[in-house]
């Protein structure tokens, strides 16, 4: 390689810089157009993040030394007065220079899990609404693969590309659950809801995703799904249920009609069971039913004039999330309590849970 005038390299005609990554010790390259995120997965950092388009704030960083252009990003992920006290996103920062970065926290636990390679084979498939389908998958080898509540595996099913998808069950079961809807012209949740059968091997790569439980919180939880969403909000409060987590948990589940709402009656036992647990269906396109009709957000906007002390999880469309955001966030969410995973179709970045 050849040094250049101003500190960066040259290879194969691409200019590379370097991203010292704080926590881990380590300096990798960036050649020219990645964002820091891109260039720590590349090569091998577990960087903190969620939906690597500037959408959930996961991967928000402090930059200590460089310069970056940052990428097109929601408002809410960060804030002008964040940029200002130096923060950046890893997922839209474009090193300008070489630069030192370091994510928040004292050392987030979901970045040390290490990624792992596992191969399995598929138990079973259900159809939980007209386009969701439940597969669990069973994992090779004698060890549960071990994650954190709320993140998501990359799945490779037959032939179609590789997409990712939430866990729904808890860490430590011997098999996986997914909840995949089939997306019109998405090749790999159209292979699942018309090829792939019980007893197909798959390839999947986790855990990945920070926009898990924090179960270090003590005060209340409030947890917000849109369609198959509800697959990592169900690992969420499953573990934090199981794990003795006795504050308040409320749970709101935003589906346009009836047939596309799944596992009410599920939600509805675990109420039954744990006091502390609330369950709230709300359905934005339905007339004569008994449920809550409206927006989701809205309902939780109704509900909770004051979110100063929760965590808020959040897992669905874009849309929703973005109006989650601003909702929490203008009844006083702190911006470090909200773990939002946002679902996207093929045409956007795929990065997590209901991929096509």
């Amino acid at each position: 390689m050849q040094n250049s005038t101003d500190g960066s390299h040259c290879a194969r005609g691409r200019r590379i810089r370097t991203v010292d990554i704080r926590q881990v010790r380590t300096r990798v390259p960036v050649l020219e157009g990645q964002t820091i995120l891109e260039a720590a997965l590349q090569n091998g950092v577990s960087f903190p993040h969620g939906c690597r388009s500037g959408r959930c704030g996961s991967c928000k960083s402090r930059l200590v030394d460089g310069q970056v252009e940052m990428l097109s990003h929601s408002r809410f992920a960060l804030t002008d007065e964040e940029k200002a006290a130096g923060l950046i996103l890893a997922c839209r920062a474009v090193p300008k220079t070489d630069t030192a970065v370091a994510w928040l926290g004292a050392g987030d636990e979901a970045a040390a899990a290490r990624v792992r390679t596992r191969q399995g084979t598929v138990v079973s498939i259900d159809d939980v609404t007209h386009d969701i389908r439940r597969v669990r998958i069973r994992p090779d080898g004698t060890d549960a693969l071990a994650f954190f509540a709320g993140q998501y595996a990359d799945i490779r099913f037959g032939p179609s590309p590789v997409r990712s998808y939430s866990m729904a069950n808890r860490s430590g079961d011997p098999e996986l659950e997914f909840h995949i809807r089939r997306v019109p012209g998405g090749a790999a949740s159209g292979y699942v809801h018309t090829v792939l059968k019980p007893g197909d091997r798959i390839v999947l790569e986790a855990p990945r995703g920070s926009a898990h439980l924090r179960e270090g919180h003590c005060g209340p939880i409030l947890c917000i799904a849109g369609g198959s969403g509800l697959a990592p909000i169900k690992s969420i409060v499953e573990t934090a249920l199981a794990h003795g987590m006795r504050q308040a948990i409320h749970v709101y589940f935003g589906a346009r009609t009836e047939r596309d709402l799944y596992l009410v009656d599920h939600f509805e036992a675990l109420t039954r069971r744990h006091a502390n647990l609330a369950f709230t269906t709300v359905l934005s396109e339905a007339q004569a039913t008994a449920r809550r009709i409206g927006v989701v957000t809205q309902a939780v906007a109704d509900d909770f004039p004051d979110l100063a002390n929760f965590k808020v999880y959040v897992a669905g469309p874009p849309p929703m999330v973005d109006a989650a955001m601003e909702t929490a966030f203008g009844r006083g969410l702190n911006a470090g309590d909200m773990h939002a995973d946002v679902f996207f179709t093929p045409q956007g970045q795929p990065p997590s849970g209901a991929a096509g």
